[in-house]
This record gives C-alpha cells, sequence and structure tokens, in this order.
C-alpha cells in the first residue's frame, strides 16, 4: 500500500501542465516535453483525446510508429531521433492551423505502467497582419497582398474599404467571384486568382491605381467553423512626379552611380534594424522609438512583439492594460506626454531570453491610418559558466541591486525541474527535484545582500542546461528573473597504454535508495559495469571486460561511483556512462567520462641497425608469467617457462627480436627488434598473463620506421639501394629486387640458388645491377644500379622469399636528378643539374 501511494505520488509529481499560444502561419510549433527518468524499453505517444483517433504521434526504440496516427497530423509531426535516449520528448508540429487547437498529453509506458509527462494547451490564433504600400499613380497595376496558411472547408474571401458605401471592393465564394455589392468604383478594375481557395493566396490586383484609391483596405476570410482571419492594407497612390527637360541629362550622366547609391540606401533604409542588446537578468531595458513628426492627441500607439502580441498600448491620452497580452501586463511602461515630446519609448521589465526579437511600434491615426512605423530587435548576452575539467563545485551568478522583501521567494529551475527554493527565510528541500537534493546552496543573507547565486556541487554533464532565478513577491509577482548557461564538459582521462589500472572518476554527495541500480556503459552501449540489489553483476557485463572492473564497498553511500579499469589499451579508447536508476528505472543521476589511452610511438631511419619497442612495470610479477608481444595476429616474441621460445615465432621475426635478461624481475620487458623497415610499420601488443592464464598487465607500441630516401645525379658511376637484415640467411631462400612504382612492376634483380637469375631481369636493368657475395651469409642484400638515368627514379622494394612467403621486406625510394643542357653566352654547352620529374619508364621501353 505505501509503495502504491509513492507511485501514484510520483506521477502526480511529473505531470505538467503548460500553455502555449502560437498564430497561424508559423512554420512550426514545438510542444515542451523533458524527463530525466528514462526507463527501459519505453514507448512515447503523444495524444489529443478530443479527437476520435487520439494518437499525435508514437516512438519507441525502434523509431515512429505512425500506423495508429490521426491523419490530420499525417507528415506534420516528428521528435528528435535520440529523444529515448535523452529524455527531450518534445514534439514539433509544423505549419499549425486554428483547428490543431487542444490539450496534447505526453505519455510514457514501459513493462506495462503508463506515466503522464505532461499536457500542454495549445491555442493557434488568428494572425492580424497589417501592410502598408505606396504606388505612383499610372501604374499598371498593385497587388494588396493576403494569405492564409491552409484552407479546411468551405471558404468566403472578401476585400472592403470601410470609408466607401457600399464597402465591398471584390468578393470571392466557393469557385467564382460575387461581385453583386462590388462599390462601382472599381468595377473591371480587381481580380482575384482562380485558384485562391487551392492555394491560400487571396492577394487582389487593382489595376490602374489612382489618388482617391488611397485609403486602408481589409482583406476578410471566413472558413466554416472558424474565426475569421484580417488583414489590413495601408494603400497610399501618390502623384507621380514630373522632371524639367534639362534633369534629364542630368539623370543620363548619373545613371549608374544612382542605381548603385540608390540600392545601397534603400537596402540600409528598409533593413537595417535597430539593435538593443542588454544581460540577461537586466531590471529593465528601453525599446528605443522617436520622432520629430507632429502626432494628433488622437493617435493610437501600439507596440508589438514578433509574434504579434500586443506588448503596450496607448490610447485616448492614456495606457490601455486590458489589451496588452498577459505576459507583459505590469511590466511596460511609456514616458508622459509621449504624443508631444515624440518619444514613444517603451520600457520593458525583468526582460527574459525568450523574450528576444523584433519589436515594432505603430502609431495610428483616427481613421486607422498608419502614421508612423519603427521596428528595434531585442537581444539578450545571457551569461556562460563552463566547466573544463571535474571540480567540486560551480557558482551560477544571479546579483541584484534592487531592494528585495522579507518574504520573497527565490527559485533556481531547469527544464521545469525545481533546483532549489527558498521561501520565508529557509531553504525548502522538499521542493527540489530529488537529483539536486544535497548539491545545492545559496549564500546567508541573499535578501540583504542580492547575491541570490546557487552553488553546485559535483556538477556533471548531466547539468548542462540552461538554469533560470526568479523572484516573486508575496503576490506571486515577478520581482528578478535572470538566466544563466551553464556547461559541463564530459572530463578526460588521459593515461599511457600499459598502465595497470586507471578511474573513471564519479563523486557526488546525492544519498541513493538501497534498491537502486548503478550501471556503466560504453558508446557502444556496451555493460561495463552492473551493481544491483547490494553487489556486482558481473553476469551481465560484457565478455570484453570481465574480471577488469572493480567498484567501490559502500558505493550507494553519498561519495564515489568511480570505476576502475584495470589493464586499459587504445582499444578502450571511449565516452563511458554511468547511471543510477531507482527501483523502477527512473534515472537518479548520470554522468560521462572521456577516456583516451595514449600508444607510445618510436620512430626511427630506414636503416638502423635495431630499434626498442618500450615497455617498464614497477608491478611484481610471479616467476611463471609468460610474456608475449604480438603485431595485429602474429607471433613476434614469446617468452615463457623462464626462457625465449623461438619455435613460436612467426618466420618474419626469427633470429630479429631480443629481450632483457631477467625480465620478470626487473619489470623491463622492452622489445629489441633487428634491422627493422618499412614493412614493420604496425602497432605491437605487449601482454603478461598468469599462469592461469589471466592478463596482468597489456600495452602497446606504434613502430614507425621511415623508408629509405636516396638521391643522385644523373652521371654517376653507380648507386647503391641498400637493404641489411640477419646473417646467415637459410640458403633456399629467394631475393628479388623489382622496382613497384611507377607502374608497371618490373624485376631489377633476381637471386637465387647461390647465384643471379639475369633471364628473370627486365632487359631496361640487364648487365647494370650487382649484388654482394655471400649476401646470404652476411645478411647485406644491398643493390647496386650502375649508370643511373632520369628514368629509373621510382620506388624499389626488395623481397625475401622462402617457400613462396616473404620473409623480409624492404622499401627504398630513389630519385635521380636528370641534366639538360643550356648554352652560355659565348656559345659553349654546359651540363646543369635538373629536378624535372622523372619520365616513367614502360615495361615495353628500353634505355
Amino acid at each position: 500500500m505505501i509503495m502504491e501511494e509513492a507511485q501514484r505520488g510520483l506521477i502526480l509529481v511529473s505531470q505538467h501542465a503548460s500553455a502555449l499560444e502560437v498564430y497561424e502561419g508559423v512554420e512550426s510549433v514545438l510542444l515542451l516535453c523533458k524527463d530525466t527518468s528514462v526507463p527501459r524499453d519505453p514507448t512515447l505517444v503523444w495524444t489529443r483525446h478530443d479527437l476520435g483517433l487520439p494518437v499525435v504521434h508514437q516512438r519507441s526504440l525502434t523509431g515512429d510508429e505512425l500506423t495508429d496516427q490521426n491523419q490530420r497530423y499525417r507528415r506534420r509531426t516528428s521528435m528528435k531521433t535520440d529523444s529515448l535516449q535523452t529524455g527531450d520528448f518534445s514534439l514539433t508540429l509544423r505549419n499549425p492551423i486554428i483547428s490543431d487547437s487542444g490539450t496534447y498529453t505526453c505519455t510514457i509506458t514501459a513493462f506495462g505502467n503508463e506515466r503522464t509527462l505532461t499536457a500542454v494547451e495549445l491555442q493557434v490564433k488568428v494572425s492580424h497582419q497589417v501592410f502598408t504600400l505606396e504606388v505612383y499613380e499610372g501604374a499598371e497595376s498593385v497587388l494588396l497582398p493576403c494569405h492564409i496558411p491552409f484552407v479546411s472547408g468551405p471558404t468566403t474571401g472578401v476585400w472592403s474599404r470601410y470609408d466607401l458605401n457600399p464597402p465591398t471592393v471584390h468578393q470571392r465564394q466557393q469557385e467564382e467571384d460575387e461581385l453583386t455589392d462590388q462599390n462601382q468604383r472599381y468595377r473591371d478594375r480587381t481580380s482575384m486568382k482562380t485558384d485562391a481557395l487551392q492555394t491560400g493566396d487571396f492577394s487582389l490586383t487593382l489595376r490602374k491605381p489612382h489618388i482617391f484609391d488611397s485609403s486602408n483596405y481589409t482583406c476578410t476570410i471566413r472558413v466554416t467553423g472558424e474565426e475569421p482571419r484580417l488583414t489590413d492594407v495601408h494603400l497610399q497612390v501618390k502623384e507621380p512626379y514630373t522632371f524639367p527637360a534639362e534633369a534629364s541629362v542630368i539623370l543620363a550622366v548619373l545613371a549608374v552611380a544612382a542605381i548603385v547609391g540608390l540600392g545601397v540606401y534603400l537596402w540600409k533604409l528598409f533593413y537595417r534594424v535597430p539593435q538593443v542588446e542588454v544581460d540577461s537578468g537586466v531590471d529593465s531595458v528601453q525599446l528605443p522609438c522617436k520622432t520629430t513628426l507632429h502626432l494628433p492627441e488622437d493617435a493610437k500607439v501600439e507596440w508589438k512583439d514578433s509574434n504579434f502580441e500586443k506588448v503596450h498600448v496607448y490610447k485616448n491620452g492614456s495606457d490601455r492594460p486590458e489589451e496588452q497580452h498577459q505576459v507583459y501586463r505590469d511590466r511596460t511602461k511609456m514616458n508622459e506626454d509621449l504624443l508631444k515630446t515624440g518619444d514613444l519609448s517603451l520600457t520593458l521589465k525583468y526582460p527574459t531570453e525568450r523574450e528576444a526579437g523584433k519589436y515594432t511600434c505603430t502609431v495610428y491615426s483616427r481613421e486607422r491610418k498608419i502614421l508612423l512605423k519603427k521596428r528595434v530587435e531585442l537581444q539578450f548576452r545571457v551569461p556562460q559558466v563552463e566547466v573544463v575539467t571535474e571540480v567540486k563545485s560551480i557558482q551560477l551568478p544571479c546579483k541584484t541591486t534592487i531592494h528585495l522583501p522579507r518574504d520573497t521567494k527565490v527559485e533556481w529551475v531547469k527544464s521545469s525541474k525545481k533546483v532549489h527554493v527558498y521561501q520565508n527565510g529557509s531553504d525548502w528541500p522538499e521542493d527540489q527535484d530529488q537529483s539536486y537534493r544535497g548539491r545545492t546552496e545559496l549564500r546567508r543573507n541573499l535578501l540583504k545582500t542580492g547575491d541570490l547565486s546557487l552553488t553546485l556541487k559535483y556538477p556533471t554533464d548531466w547539468d548542462t542546461d540552461t538554469y533560470t532565478c526568479t523572484t516573486y513577491n508575496n503576490r506571486k509577482k515577478i520581482l528578478i528573473k535572470k538566466e544563466v548557461v551553464l556547461k559541463v564538459k564530459v572530463p578526460q582521462v588521459e593515461v599511457d597504454s600499459g598502465v595497470e589500472s586507471v578511474q573513471l572518476p564519479f563523486n557526488t554527495t546525492l544519498h541513493l535508495p538501497e534498491d537502486a541500480k548503478v550501471e556503466w556503459m560504453d558508446k557502444y552501449d556496451t555493460k561495463v559495469h552492473v551493481y544491483e540489489n547490494g553487489s556486482d553483476q558481473p553476469e551481465e557485463q560484457d565478455d570484453k571486460y570481465k574480471n577488469r572492473t572493480k567498484m567501490k564497498r559502500n558505493l550507494l553511500e553519498p561519495g564515489d561511483l568511480s570505476l576502475t579499469l584495470k589493464y586499459p589499451t587504445d582499444g578502450d579508447n571511449s565516452t563511458y556512462t554511468c547511471t543510477a536508476y531507482s527501483r523502477e528505472g527512473n534515472v537518479l543521476m548520470e554522468k560521462q567520462v572521456e577516456l583516451k589511452v595514449r600508444v607510445p610511438q618510436v620512430e626511427v631511419d630506414s636503416g638502423v641497425e635495431s630499434v626498442q619497442l618500450p615497455f617498464n612495470t614497477t608491478l611484481h610479477l610471479p616467476e611463471d608469467a609468460k610474456v608475449e608481444w604480438m603485431d595485429y595476429n602474429r607471433k613476434v616474441h614469446l617468452y615463457k617457462n623462464g626462457s625465449d621460445q623461438p619455435e613460436e615465432q612467426h618466420q618474419v621475426y626469427r633470429d630479429r627480436t631480443k629481450m632483457n635478461e631477467d625480465l620478470l624481475k626487473t619489470g623491463d620487458l622492452s622489445l629489441t627488434l633487428k634491422y627493422p623497415t618499412d614493412e614493420d610499420n604496425r602497432t605491437y601488443t605487449c601482454t603478461v598473463y598468469s599462469r592461469e592464464g589471466n592478463i596482468l598487465l597489456k600495452r602497446k607500441v606504434e613502430l614507425k620506421v621511415r623508408v629509405c630516401q636516396l638521391k643522385v645525379e644523373e652521371g654517376a658511376e653507380s648507386v647503391q639501394l641498400p637493404c641489411k637484415t640477419t646473417e646467415n640467411l637459410p640458403e633456399d631462400v629467394r631475393v628479388e629486387w623489382e622496382r613497384i612504382e611507377p607502374k608497371p612492376l618490373i624485376m631489377v634483380h633476381q637471386y637465387e640458388n647461390g647465384s643471379d637469375q639475369p633471364e628473370e631481369q627486365h632487359q631496361v636493368y640487364r648487365d647494370r645491377t650487382k649484388m654482394n657475395e655471400d649476401l646470404l651469409k652476411t645478411g647485406d642484400l644491398s643493390l647496386t644500379l650502375k649508370h643511373p638515368t632520369e628514368r629509373d627514379s621510382g620506388e624499389y622494394r626488395c623481397d625475401v622469399v622462402r617457400n613462396e612467403w616473404i620473409i623480409r621486406r624492404k622499401t627504398v625510394q630513389l630519385t635521380v636528378k636528370g641534366r639538360v643542357q643550356v648554352q652560355d653566352q659565348t656559345g659553349d654547352i654546359r651540363n646543369r643539374s635538373s629536378s624535372i620529374d622523372p619520365t616513367p619508364l614502360m615495361a615495353d621501353q628500353s634505355v
């Protein structure tokens, strides 16, 4: 019974209702729904229960499930692809229309349990647009704009001019014009598009506009069962200006400059909007609007925001708060005698980032004629707090100079979650979201000092968000509202390959319940470590991490959820996520840590006698330990039972590797590789195993051997392509020198069965190559190339082949600089070195 009561309480707490208003014609609207308690295998459903088919959108881990979706929302809804991982279940509804108004419910279901997260009351309002047009008398026509986003039923469009009798300018009903009541002055001069009811474009074309056509025109669109849409167009038809005859000459001369200058002037005039930029949390901001124009006493001043909501209205000599949108009530102020002074600036108190945008100040005459129209853009600088590495605490600033009464309530909120509440002189932890309990703190005497800054302990990347600090008086009126953006970067842990272990840190002050579950996952959603029911659960681990992870005892007590990972290698490079779940599967805490295991690099020139791959450890190794060096899949060196095991080496590494004596005692497990070549460019892994086969230690080393580069000038007697390896090569090997670039591949020299094989050479190299005597005994496989020419430039490769297996390989890059003849001032011919790119020698070419 107690558990059932607790569950019912949780459901009630997690339900949030919000109201949302938008104007028809906006591109989209976002219905917010966020929750950090994401259960396993969830299904998220948005519904509208006043419809016969209530499903608006449904999503599970496999993607959208729209089989039962109400068809009126087809192709108009979407959610983020990672919504069920991040907990952001918000719904985007595109092209909202009047009939979309209703209550939308966001519900999550898992394992048969259903939980309502939020309900959004959406109201799609009719927009009332106002346009001003100017045209010169004598123009062929003028277009008066009027649009509706969607036509959902029988529709009538009427253009009217209410200073005339009859007022009808043009009317369209269903599929044809209805001009019975048309004012005769517009006879045969108006038209609308024939497909207006399909496209929603009810714009009016007025032909041959006259001076007496200047007035206010209203477009009224009536859809059966819906509120009418209105658009006002103020049309001013101006007398054409007549230039003197001599002016045409001046205009002809200055035509180009005038066009450019006029274009720049008009662009600045019509498109430049003055900007006001303020810090988030200021007590007030002034939106400027001034004019030298004489304004009549009965003028009306109206401020609107970018959503066409009325911010402030001044009419008949006084403010009209009843016409304001409720969001702006008690928050706006205009100067006294504004019509006399011409200062129509608006003061907006406690502005928030959500109110950023363009504001329009419009002055109307008594006859609704627009006398003045100005716009100003409000921008906010929201302070950002960024934590580069893990810290014990971070402070979110919020300060004010205004006097705060003793009964002031201070509330810090993040994404509708209460982070900290201060009321009646003390903190209210019972009102906090549980993920912040024990982690937040406010300063003493905050109402006296005005320092309302919040200290957040042990911040994690999960805390990254926008935080809002709001103060209320005892009548719930907002006194201050400030926003702060917190960005907590994922901490990085960086170690060298070969360390015994690495710790992925996670410290917290949150007290977890005894039945909590703690789960570490890598970026591939592979289970790294699981703690549940008071103990580790190794059977749930992926095999890759078995016997390699460890967590501290009593981890559910406030403190340490850190994970120790043994024998890390670059294969463990990943972003690891630690999540703490309640018994019901709700997320209590979450943190990410990025692990980067550095692989040391050793770089040498080709031709060195040996290179050492380093690996030193202070770990005490047992006498029966086994040490194994591997490349990708071949054994490079094996030490077992107190001695090397050359018979288990791959033949490529025979007689080429060496390890130190007493390596298990000294801890120096470094490998010496003799005569390295570019063919040895690999990542090598050293693994130490116990007698039972358990990994005690593991390290990787990357070897990079630079390709041998030779340069010689054409005309040299010879050049030697070096290749040296271990002595006493088997007598049955074959040594091949080939030119592999430029293609095609060409045999340069071959040695087999104790002698050269000139018949295998390409004819270009006949009688031009030579190798040393006793090359298999000495291991010196270098090739001498006589009389090198520019065409010999290219990439050469020496292969030692046994039983058709390549056991040694080396590459040499040869560049032969050609010589060109130039004639000096005396007419003598002399040679000069040239760095011209060599011409490739094809297989069928000869010298």
